[in-house]
């Protein structure tokens, strides 16, 4: 098993990242875990999107 971390200050570049991942590998997808988080730096807040993906490589045959 492997994993891959990505992480996205937006929920929908996080969504893309994903799914490009998934795309551009042969991969077995065991499970997604899923977490955000948010700051305040002065008068902004910043948000953290992150996944972590579980994965098996498949053999390429």
């Amino acid at each position: 098993m492997k994993v891959k971390v990505i992480d996205e200050e937006h929920e929908k570049d996080l969504e893309k990242s994903i799914n490009t991942f998934i795309k551009e590998n042969n991969v077995d997808i065991i499970d997604i875990k899923f977490s955000t988080s948010c700051a305040i730096y002065a008068e902004e807040q910043i948000y953290c999107f992150t996944a972590l993906i579980m994965y098996n490589e498949v053999d390429k045959k």
